[in-house]
């Protein structure tokens, strides 16, 4: 199991190089189904490999003008901020066991793999049901509302430890209108700082595993150069409903993998 674990790796890298995001949707059922982490400490993990990848992964997209620094910092600074602050003193405040009734148990485990499935599941419809791509750019009214989303996407990365990107790519798409494959390079900009940002908190209350966390993280790397040549094979309507279908699948069957067999 742990081979594969090794070898999938690589596809955290792929995911976040072809669609700019979904790098944690790999990177958490890898860490806790094939490594057999803690799913908090997992989460920790996968905001530190998705957020180095995403890093990497950027630097190109920059060059090539797919990122929209503008829309990035309107965006990426609350939301940065809530991922920080939700790592650092929510996510250690809340109980192993949240909820006992009977026979009826609200896990930690269940509360954060839960939450991811069906962000993913929410997030999955956005995309596979818009079929138009938008041309121009947001009305400056829509400011306050991408400042709230952004907080709410910090604080909804914070808990669940992923980069975000099945959830910012939405967002950027129908709050600032960017085409879709310049929401794929400003959302990797983003998801990087947030990751990384939210990876801090967790430093300073977890003890890490540093030689593993890093070999994942270079296999990640290896995948973003994949799948960044083969980004450009694809249109962003094709990419985005092809992302969509891909993360409510993986969603659907964390949900069912956490309510039918937890552990």
């Amino acid at each position: 199991m742990e081979i594969l674990g090794y070898v999938f790796s690589i596809c955290i890298g792929v995911i976040l190089g072809l669609l700019g995001g979904g790098g944690s949707i790999l990177s958490i059922p890898i860490l806790v189904y094939f490594f057999h982490l803690d799913a908090v400490l997992a989460s920790a993990y996968s905001l530190f490999i998705v957020g180095v990848t995403s890093f990497v992964g950027a630097i190109p997209k920059y060059r090539e003008h797919l990122v929209s620094i503008k829309a990035a910092l309107a965006f990426g600074v609350p939301s940065i901020i809530s991922t920080f602050a939700t790592r650092k003193w929510i996510i250690p405040a809340i109980p192993e066991v949240i909820f006992q009734f009977q026979s009826l148990i609200l896990t930690k485990r269940f509360l954060v793999l839960g939450t991811f499935a069906l962000l993913m599941i929410i997030a999955s419809l956005s995309m596979i049901l818009t079929r138009k791509e938008k041309k121009t750019l947001a009305a400056g009214s829509r400011s306050v509302l991408t400042i709230v989303e952004g907080s709410l996407i910090g604080f909804l990365t914070g808990l669940v430890g992923a980069g975000g990107g099945f959830l910012i790519i939405p967002a950027l798409v129908f709050l600032t209108s960017l085409p879709f494959k310049r929401a794929v390079g400003t959302s990797l900009f983003v998801i990087a700082i947030n990751s990384l940002m939210g990876f801090l908190g967790d430093v300073l209350n977890y003890s890490m595993d540093w030689p593993f966390l890093l070999s994942i993280t270079a296999l990640a790397i290896i995948g973003i150069f994949i799948g960044n040549r083969l980004t450009h094979t694809v249109s962003g309507i094709n990419l985005r409903r092809s992302f969509g279908w891909f993360v409510l699948v993986i969603g659907i069957g964390i949900l069912l993998k956490e309510i039918f067999l937890p552990y």
